[in-house]
């Protein structure tokens, strides 16, 4: 089978370029990035051309307008991104016979106080654009009724590109002294283990006749605060003092999900997973980007 990963430069594109060497499948990778092939995917007929030319029948999408604040304020970019790129993919792979897996996020929640994990049926309450756009495109391919994996995550890290691991070792390393919030909570969510995931339902077919919404994260829960006392820990930055503050001491235009914990008993038991603790994978990670230099 011929799998395409849209976002293949970004933390779960590069992941999935990893666990994809694995694969009987044949893989392309797209991104707007320099060294990948180009696909607009708000570009229906883009898509359409590609499908057909390379005999695609599954679609990994990792490409998203994921940056939060500047959503707010970027225009109709961030919706055709996040919502209409996802429908037309969604589309393409119904024509098809394919079927699509699509990443999505905790951030479809936060309106409402939760203080029990988020299941996958309940109602989307987003605080800002991103979450927002992001709920349309699960809706949008929902719509279609083709053959779909959504999967929603969170807190997302991995050894690529910028994220909130790797800065927080970089700080912690460099400040005598660091706040982070303690007022918001949720899972971290090592990229690899969500690609293997991926790797597992599409490469053993398992989506077949499962099409719906799951939620994926590292098992456990924290606040930024504790995530980052662990990171200093792990990466053996015990000289900064971190302090827990409150959210609106960093204002933002966004206000974040004050817990956005996932519920991932559906995924669990659909695709017989088990998921690793939150710490366990953190530290695979960390020991990787030492063993980097």
């Amino acid at each position: 089978m011929n799998i395409l990963v849209t976002g293949a430069d970004g933390q779960l594109g590069n992941e999935m370029q990893l666990v994809a060497k694995r694969s009987k499948d044949s893989y392309i990778f797209t991104d707007v990035a320099e060294g990948y092939e180009k696909l607009d995917i708000t570009d229906i007929e883009a898509v359409r051309r590609m499908v057909r030319e390379r005999d695609v029948k599954c679609i990994i999408n990792c490409a998203a307008w994921t940056n939060v604040d500047k959503a707010e304020t970027a225009g109709e970019i961030v919706e055709r991104l996040n919502a209409v790129a996802p429908e037309n993919l969604a589309k393409v792979m119904k024509e098809v016979g394919g079927v699509l897996v699509h990443i999505s996020t905790d951030y479809v929640f936060g309106g409402d106080p939760y203080n029990t994990p988020c299941r996958e049926d309940q109602k989307g309450t987003p605080t800002g654009v991103y979450g927002l756009t992001k709920l349309h495109g699960e809706e949008k391919i929902q719509a279609v009724g083709g053959e779909y994996i959504i999967i929603r995550t969170a807190w997302l890290y991995s050894e690529f590109g910028h994220n909130f691991v790797k800065t927080m070792m970089n700080l912690t390393a460099a400040k005598p002294q660091l706040k982070v919030v303690f007022d918001q909570c949720g899972t971290p969510t090592y990229a690899g283990d969500l690609a293997e995931v991926i790797f597992d339902i599409v490469e053993n077919r398992k989506y077949a006749g499962r099409s719906g919404v799951y939620h994926f994260s590292n098992e456990g829960v924290c606040s930024w605060y504790d995530f980052t006392i662990k990171i200093a820990e792990l990466a053996g930055n015990t000289a900064c003092d971190i302090e827990p503050c409150h959210s609106d001491e960093f204002p933002s235009p966004v206000r974040r999900p004050a817990y956005s914990v996932l519920d991932k008993t559906k995924i669990k038991e659909t695709f017989g997973l088990k998921i690793p603790y939150w710490v366990s994978s953190l530290k695979k990670c960390i020991d990787n980007l030492k063993a980097q230099g």
